[in-house]
């Protein structure tokens, strides 16, 4: 039966996609892994792949075309023996997921018995929430956007700066309606120059002001290392506390989908390791805007380390008039007594995931959120580790030197003689992030993965 080919997606944010050119004509054969097309956005261009083999017979959307949204039909394959004739018999591959979890490629495609039903944990209720608060339904960016509208309507001193920040709205539509709001002089567009607009954002900050400086991604603030480290993190200390920092440096961290290794690296570990910054890797919209807002508070310079997968995840967020969540306050998500989970951001979907299928083996799961991962709560890891005996870290980043390595010398040096195990570690494979994208998967870690280890830290 002949094959569509949709209009893939070059992001989980992406909706739709101009057709820039095809490479193949109607007629030609194909192979699977031929570049066939490209497409592209304001941001990037992509070659479009196929993974059917046979022969291109009908070309559904003409080079040029703009505004394509994704996973519509641009193309039939006819197979070996198939004709014109059998085009309108095609049918569409599975749709793209826009933010689908890794995972090694299956091992076997017999049928497993269906396990039991494992009982549903509840989760443990934030204790920065009263009892009886309204929640409403937001994704994570509107969480972040309201976060930073309350605290500019609070304070004049606030503004938003980056790339696409204002005319363009956010490149990840985060800062939407903020210039229509506050104007020109507080969100500012910059041009693509990180250490020049990160200078002068810190430079605000030392004056007096409370920028929140956006990257595009943190991978471009390699750029601008030199004013957060140099500048932003030391200028208290080597001042003697005469000359402070308040400066929020925010953006999308870690591994996308399909941007290659100069666009997925994960900066957890980096920033974490310098006196003189707070850094911040939220999961939940709640927790998302709560510790935004008490970010752009703090007199310090925090990195605040969001997730472009995340972005379009919803979650209940409390309906208060100054929703705060403070900086350095670890939470337990799902409470168990075998085995503790502990992760952070993304990382966060692989544990939880992971924790559900532990419970249909009768392994109940302890599941913390760091939120902050500098200053790191000790004390909630430790305890935790005390109850269960047994401690898995699990993040996108790389092994060694990665925050995983910390909290497993930290529950070492305070936990050491509860432990009956040691301490397992799952992170990103130590590669620069692959652009195929079945590569991708097994660079990145797995709920599989985080299983694996907890049974074996359970000896099962």
């Amino acid at each position: 039966m002949p094959i569509q080919v949709l209009m893939p997606a070059l992001s989980p944010t992406m909706e739709k996609g101009n057709l820039a050119k095809w490479l193949k004509k109607e007629g030609e054969t194909i192979k699977s892994g031929d570049v066939i097309a490209e497409i592209e956005t304001d941001k990037a261009t992509m070659e479009v792949e196929a993974t059917d083999e046979g022969t291109l017979g009908k070309i559904l959307i003409p080079e040029g075309t703009a505004d394509v949204a994704v996973n519509t039909p641009i193309a039939t394959i006819l197979a070996d023996g198939e004709s014109a004739a059998d085009l309108g018999k095609a049918s569409a591959p599975a749709k793209q997921e826009k933010a689908a979890e890794s995972a090694p490629p299956a091992a076997a495609k017999a049928e497993a018995p269906q396990p039991k039903a494992a009982p549903q944990a509840v989760a443990e209720p934030d204790p920065e929430v009263p009892a009886g608060t309204e929640m409403v339904t937001q994704t994570i960016r509107e969480a972040l956007r309201d976060a930073m509208a309350e605290e500019m309507r609070r304070d004049a001193d606030v503004f938003v700066m980056g790339e696409e920040v204002a005319e363009y709205q956010g490149a990840y539509k985060v800062t939407q309606g903020l210039l229509q709001e506050f104007g020109a002089k507080r969100v500012i567009d910059t041009p693509i120059t990180e250490h020049g607009f990160a200078g002068v954002g810190v430079g605000a900050a030392m004056t007096g002001l409370k920028p929140i400086v956006e990257f595009m991604t943190f991978n471009f603030a390699m750029q601008a290392i030199d004013q957060i480290i140099n500048s932003a993190a030391k200028t208290l200390y080597m001042s003697g506390g005469q000359m402070g920092c308040s400066i929020v440096f925010r953006g999308p961290n870690g591994a996308a989908a399909r941007v290659a290794a100069q666009h997925s690296q994960d900066y957890s570990s980096w920033y974490s390791h310098i006196p003189g910054l707070k850094v911040v890797a939220p999961y939940s919209a709640a927790d998302a805007k709560g510790l935004l807002k008490a970010a752009i508070r703090d007199p310090n310079p925090v990195i605040f380390l969001e997730n472009e997968v995340l972005y379009g995840h919803t979650g209940e967020v409390p309906k208060l008039d100054d929703f705060i969540i403070p900086i350095g306050k670890a939470r337990i998500v799902r409470s168990g007594s075998h085995v503790t989970i502990i992760s952070w951001s993304n990382g966060m979907t692989y544990a939880l995931k992971a924790a559900d299928e532990l419970a249909k083996d009768g392994i109940e799961a302890e599941v913390i959120d760091l939120r902050t991962l500098r200053p790191m709560d000790t004390e909630t890891i430790v305890n935790s580790v005390k109850k269960t005996g047994r401690a898995v870290t699990v993040e996108e980043g790389w092994a060694q030197s990665g925050v995983g390595a910390e909290i497993a010398a930290r529950i070492m040096e305070n936990a050491f003689d509860y432990l009956d195990a040691p301490v397992a570690r799952v992170s990103g494979k130590d590669v620069p992030m692959p652009y195929a994208a079945n590569l991708e998967k097994l660079a990145l870690p797995s709920a599989a993965e985080v299983v694996e280890a907890a049974k074996a830290v359970c000896y099962r």
